[in-house]
C-alpha cells in the first residue's frame, strides 16, 4: 500500500494498515512537519478513533481544552458560552481540544515509527498507472526517480493533489473572495487568558485561539481587501482595533484563501483520495481536519480486511458513498455559516453583533440542546445508514449509527473496539445459541449488563449489534437470530 501525503489523513491511514500487518509506504514532498499549519481543533470522535491505537491521552496532555468561548463586540465582551464537558455521557472524550497541527503530527508520525514504519520525506509522486494488478507509480526522491508498485495507492496529498489531477476525479466548487491569514504570536489584553475569543466590530472579525501558555495565541482573521505585502503589519492595527490585543512578537503569519470543493469521485479503481484531496471547505467549526482523519479510518479498515483478512474486494466500493455523501453535506453547511459570517450585508451585521450575543448562550443553555450541538460539532453525529453496509435496527440505534457509548459499572462499551475486528454486542442476556455461534465462527461476542445508561443511549435490551472495526454498527436486530447474520458477514467479510 502507498500512502501519498503525511498530513494527519495520510498518518493516520498508514498507522491503521500498520498495526493491521499490511505493508504500507508513506512519502511525503516537503522535507518535514511544518510549523505554520493552520488546523487546531481536535473533536471527540477523532479522540475516540485515536484511543483505539492508544494515544489519544497524549494529544489531551499536550492540548489545552476548549472550555468557553467569549464573544467580543468592539473588544467588549458581550456574552460568554460555557461549553466545559458539553458531550457528557455521550462520549469518553466530551470536550474540544485545541492542538496545532504540527504538534499533532508529531505524535502521529512517532507512533508510526513504532509500528516500524518512517515517512519517506522530500519523496514526490510524478506519475502513476493503474494495472489489474496493482498501482505502478514514479517517485522522485533525493537520490533519483524510482519506480514502485503497489496494490493500492490513496492520495493524502492536500486540496492541490496531484493524485486528483492525475485521476481526473474532478474537484467542482468555487473560491472564497476573501484572503485570510493566520498568526502565531505572544501578546497580552483581555484575549490573551487561555480562552478562545470571537472579536468582531462593523467590518472586521478576528477568532484568538489558546496555545501553550495565556500569553501565546493564535489569531485567524481576513486580510484587509488592498493589502500590499499581506505582512503581519497589514493587519496589526485592525487586530488591536478588534481584539485589545498588544502583540509583543511574531512567531510566523501567513496568507491563505479558502475554497469549497468536493471530488467527483473519492475512488477510480485501484486508487483512493481522501483528506483535503477529496474535499476543501471553510474552517467553521474546525471540521476539515477531523473530517479527512474520518475518511483515513473508514477507508483504513477495509483495505486491511481485504489486503489482510480475505474479505471481497467490493467492500472498497462503500467508502465512496459513505463519505462523499458526508463531504457534500459539511461543503454545503459549512459554506452557509461562513458566508454569513463574512457578509457585509446590513442584515449579516446585526445578527452577527446584536443577534447572535444574545440568543446562542440561551440556546446552549438548554439542556436538551447541548446534546444536539456536541454530536454536530464532534462528528459522533456522523452516520453511513444509507450504505450497503447498514442492515437493520434496534432501539432508536439503527444500522450506520456510531456505537453508543456506555460507560456502567465501571465498565466501558467501547473498551474491546481497541481490537478493531467485526465485534458483536448484546446488552443483556446472550441466549446460547448465538453464544456457540460466534465461538465457532471466532466472531468476538460481548455481553454487557442491562443498565439506564444503555437504555438511556438508546439501545434495546437483548438485541445484537454487529459493530464494525471502526465503532460503527454495520448491523442490527432486536432478535437474537443467528441466519441473517450469517448472512451479511457471508457478504462483507472473510
Amino acid at each position: 500500500m502507498l500512502v501519498v501525503g503525511a498530513g494527519p489523513t495520510g498518518l493516520f491511514l498508514a498507522i491503521w494498515l500498520a498495526a493491521a500487518g499490511v505493508r504500507v509506504r508513506i512519502v511525503d514532498r516537503l522535507p518535514g512537519i511544518s510549523p505554520t499549519s493552520r488546523a487546531l481543533a481536535v473533536h471527540a470522535r477523532t479522540l475516540e478513533l485515536y484511543d483505539t491505537f492508544g494515544f489519544a491521552g497524549r494529544l489531551v496532555e499536550q492540548g489545552h481544552r476548549m472550555t468557553r468561548v467569549n464573544y467580543r463586540v468592539r473588544v467588549r465582551r458581550v456574552a460568554r458560552i460555557e461549553l466545559g464537558d458539553l458531550g457528557t455521557g455521550i462520549s469518553p472524550f466530551p470536550f474540544v481540544l485545541v492542538l496545532s497541527q504540527d504538534r499533532h503530527e508529531h505524535i502521529l508520525a512517532d507512533h508510526l515509527a513504532g509500528l516500524g514504519v518512517q515517512v519517506e520525506r522530500d519523496t514526490e509522486l510524478v506519475a502513476l498507472e493503474q494495472r489489474d494488478d496493482g498501482v505502478a507509480a514514479t517517485l522522485r526522491t533525493p537520490a533519483g526517480e524510482e519506480r514502485c508498485h503497489a496494490r493500492y495507492l490513496c492520495g493524502c496529498d492536500g486540496a492541490r493533489s496531484l493524485v486528483r489531477e492525475l485521476l481526473d476525479a474532478g474537484f467542482p466548487g468555487g473560491t472564497y473572495g476573501h484572503r485570510f491569514y493566520v498568526a502565531d504570536v505572544e501578546g497580552d489584553g483581555p484575549t490573551a487568558d487561555g480562552e478562545l475569543h470571537l472579536c468582531l466590530d462593523e467590518q472586521d472579525f478576528c477568532i484568538v485561539f489558546p496555545m501553550s501558555s495565556a500569553r501565546h495565541v493564535r489569531l485567524v482573521g481576513v486580510v484587509p481587501e488592498g493589502a500590499a505585502t499581506a505582512g503581519f503589519a497589514d493587519v496589526e492595527e485592525r487586530v488591536r482595533r478588534t481584539t485589545g490585543l498588544e502583540v509583543r512578537s511574531v512567531n510566523w503569519f501567513s496568507t491563505y484563501n479558502i475554497h469549497h470543493r468536493v471530488a467527483a469521485r473519492f475512488r477510480s479503481g485501484r486508487v483512493f483520495l481522501a483528506g483535503d484531496a477529496a474535499h476543501i471547505h471553510s474552517p467553521v467549526g474546525g471540521q476539515g481536519m477531523n473530517t479527512g482523519i474520518g475518511d483515513a479510518a473508514n477507508l483504513a479498515w477495509k483495505l486491511a480486511a481485504v489486503l489482510r483478512a480475505g474479505a471481497p474486494p467490493e467492500l472498497l466500493d462503500t467508502y465512496h458513498p459513505e463519505r462523499h455523501r458526508l463531504a457534500r453535506t459539511l461543503v454545503q453547511t459549512t459554506d452557509r455559516l461562513f458566508n454569513a459570517a463574512v457578509s457585509r450585508a446590513r442584515w449579516a451585521r446585526l445578527v452577527r453583533l446584536r443577534i447572535t450575543p444574545l440568543v446562542v448562550p440561551r440556546l446552549l443553555g438548554l439542556s436538551f440542546l447541548q446534546p444536539l450541538a456536541f454530536r454536530t460539532l464532534s462528528q459522533v453525529g456522523i452516520e453511513y445508514r444509507p450504505s450497503p453496509l447498514s442492515t437493520g435496527r434496534a432501539g432508536r440505534v439503527r444500522a450506520g449509527d456510531r456505537l453508543p457509548w456506555v460507560h456502567a459499572g465501571g465498565e466501558s462499551n467501547f473498551a474491546p473496539l481497541r481490537d478493531r475486528v467485526w465485534q458483536v454486542h448484546v446488552y443483556g442476556e446472550a441466549r446460547s445459541e448465538l453464544t456457540a455461534w460466534c465461538a465457532g465462527r471466532g466472531l468476538p461476542l460481548f455481553r454487557f449488563p442491562w443498565s439506564d445508561a444503555a437504555h438511556r443511549a438508546g439501545l434495546a435490551r437483548g438485541a445484537v449489534y454487529l459493530v464494525r472495526p471502526d465503532g460503527y454498527v454495520g448491523y442490527a436486530a432486536p432478535a437474537q437470530e443467528v441466519e441473517p447474520l450469517r448472512r451479511y458477514l457471508q457478504r462483507w467479510s472473510a
